[in-house]
């Protein structure tokens, strides 16, 4: 079984859990922010929404709620929620 230094990722384990099936040392904000805000909208619990609404600022989460699939439910919640 292959394990990861979640250490060596710039993201915090509260947030990589939602990530199981990518290898956290590869994982970026700066490269990867759109892939992972998409993420933790439609998966993140309070913790990696918390660490998320700190990282990225409305407006930009509410550009990928409009231009990016998200669950019906999750999409209608945050746009709602960052509106």
């Amino acid at each position: 079984m292959l394990r990861y230094n979640i250490s060596m990722s710039n993201l915090p384990k509260e947030v990589l859990k939602f990530f199981w099936g990518d290898k956290p040392e590869e994982l970026d904000w700066e490269k990867h922010k759109v892939y992972i805000s998409k993420t933790i909208l439609g998966k993140g619990d309070v913790l990696a929404i918390k660490w998320l609404l700190k990282k990225a600022d409305k407006k930009y989460l509410r550009n990928i709620v409009e231009t990016k699939r998200l669950d019906p439910k999750s999409k209608n919640f945050w746009s709602i929620y960052l509106s």
